[in-house]
């Protein structure tokens, strides 16, 4: 029985690696079709690999330049914000985004964040969640050894070393922790899209005969906090809300 439990694993590890092999040969060819200027191909072989189940910041930043090279100013936005949540501190992706925001028609004022907001959102997007998570692992890790060296220690100098060493660990876990859960909780709290339509018509309620209030265009990245059969509660950054149909806008 062991014989064949290992045999398993071993063609489960191959049959992955061969899946690996495959998706970066897939996107060697994706990219080489794109320095070719030959886009939609090329989209259509980046996506052929999302397809898969496989995905990475680098892949999602391919493809939202494929699409921007194209004018598809919505997808492009959208594969961009993809790829920046998985590599949070890209500075290539972030002037991306700004280029291609640049392209899009609605003009949204931002209401301005205070100084402390700003900060502390700006330090905790600094890792993702499964990052800050694994910091404070490794810090409580490194509190229990440090406190226990304290009381192993017979000189008083290693004692005090150990002991605020291991203070120091244990602080940054901790607030570690928060930030792991801040992120946590923002990921989950804060459902964010993009509209692919050229032009959608937002209205008050969640039918076609209720008043409209707004049009937004393609591209416009808005937050989703609600969902009736086939219409979206969205918020714009400026405070304003409305209900747009399921299809005019991809979910992030």
């Amino acid at each position: 029985m062991k014989a064949v439990k290992y045999l398993v694993v071993i063609v489960v590890f191959l049959w992955n690696m061969m899946g690996v092999a495959q998706s970066n040969q897939e996107f060697e060819k994706a990219n080489e079709l794109y320095n070719q200027e030959k886009f939609q191909e090329a989209i259509d072989s980046y996506k052929s690999i999302l397809d898969s189940g496989l995905e990475s910041a680098e892949l999602y930043y391919n493809l939202g330049n494929a699409n921007y090279k194209l004018s598809n100013i919505g997808p492009s936005i959208y594969y961009y914000e993809k790829a920046l949540e998985l590599a949070p501190n890209d500075e290539d992706i972030k002037n991306n985004i700004a280029f291609a925001n640049n392209a899009t028609i609605d003009a949204i004022d931002v209401i301005p964040e205070g100084v402390i907001s700003r900060s502390i959102n700006s330090f905790t997007n600094m890792f993702g969640f499964d990052m800050w998570a694994w910091i404070s692992v490794f810090c409580i890790a490194f509190f229990v050894v440090l406190f226990i060296l304290y009381y192993a220690a017979r000189l008083s100098s290693k004692k005090r070393l150990f002991f605020l060493g291991s203070w120091v660990f244990l602080i940054i876990g901790i607030f570690a922790v928060f930030f792991a859960f801040k992120q946590y909780n923002f990921l989950e709290n804060n459902q964010y899209a993009i509209i692919f339509a050229q032009e959608t018509t937002i209205k008050s309620e969640p039918n076609l005969r209720s008043e409209e209030v707004f049009v937004l265009h393609e591209g416009t990245k808005v937050k989703v906090t609600e969902t009736v059969n086939d219409w979206k509660k969205i918020k714009l950054v400026d405070g304003k809300i409305g209900w747009i149909p399921a299809t005019d806008l991809k979910e992030l």
